[in-house]
């Protein structure tokens, strides 16, 4: 069985760097989405507190807003790293 699964990995390589651009690009992409449901919920929350309580001015602190970008940056990241693994599996 191990065999023969050896045998298809190097009979077919470009698939094998395919499936790696595929696993670098479906977390990254998750990660993106879910920072940016986050970013929304945080946003309508402040909405509804400024809303609730004019006098106030809420805002989000700056660890939110530094966990934001360093997760918009690694998902970035993510699929630039899947991108350029595909690439290169089209050159195999």
């Amino acid at each position: 069985m191990s065999l023969q699964l050896i045998s298809l990995l190097t009979a077919h390589p470009a698939k094998l760097i395919n499936l790696l651009a595929l696993l670098f690009a479906c977390p990254g992409g998750w990660l993106l989405h879910a920072t940016r449901r986050r970013e929304q919920r945080a946003l309508a929350s402040i909405e509804a507190q400024r809303q609730s309580r004019p006098s106030e001015e809420p805002t989000l602190d700056w660890a939110t807003l530094r966990m934001n970008r360093f997760f918009y940056r690694f998902g970035f990241a993510c699929l630039g790293m899947a991108l350029l693994v595909s690439w290169i599996s089209t050159r195999v």
